[in-house]
Parts: C-alpha cells; sequence; structure tokens
C-alpha cells in the first residue's frame, strides 16, 4: 500500500529536499511539479538499498538540479510505501 505527500518548495530547496526524500528510503516514486505539469518523475526501486538508489539517481538529480536553477517555486510529489505490518 502507498501513500501520496506534497511539498511546496522554493527553486533553491528543490535539490536537497529531492535528496533528503530519496535517502529515506521508503520512497517509491518522486514527481517534480510546476505550474501544474509534471516536469521530472524519478521513479525508485522498491527495496533497493540506498546506495544503489543514489546511484541510479544521480542523473535524474542533475537534471532536478538545473531545473530548481530556474525555477522559483514548485511541488514535490513523493508517492511513499506505507508498512502493512503496524497494527
Amino acid at each position: 500500500m502507498s501513500k501520496s505527500e506534497k511539498y511546496t518548495v522554493s527553486g533553491d530547496e528543490v535539490l536537497e529536499k529531492v535528496k533528503k526524500l530519496i535517502h529515506e528510503g521508503n520512497i517509491r516514486r518522486v514527481r517534480l511539479i510546476h505550474q501544474g505539469k509534471t516536469i521530472i518523475e524519478i521513479p525508485l526501486s522498491i527495496g533497493a538499498p540506498a546506495v544503489a538508489v543514489t546511484i541510479m539517481a544521480a542523473p535524474l538529480l542533475a537534471a532536478v538540479g538545473a531545473f530548481a536553477a530556474l525555477a522559483t517555486e514548485c511541488t514535490i510529489e513523493v508517492e511513499k510505501i506505507e508498512d502493512d505490518r503496524k497494527a
């Protein structure tokens, strides 16, 4: 099961927020939305070690950084994996 969360951040905070979210480890997908349009979507492997995810996402993070330099404000939508074992 998964849930979505949205964060509105300024352009200079985008890259750091995306990196922080990826390192949380329970992220399935990250979308960068600007003016209602999805600019970048980063699918992340479920259960992949954090190092492997970071290596796979490195080119996309470079694109996020380039976009962030141009954007004044955008929304980061995150699809998180919920742990069903909680009860």
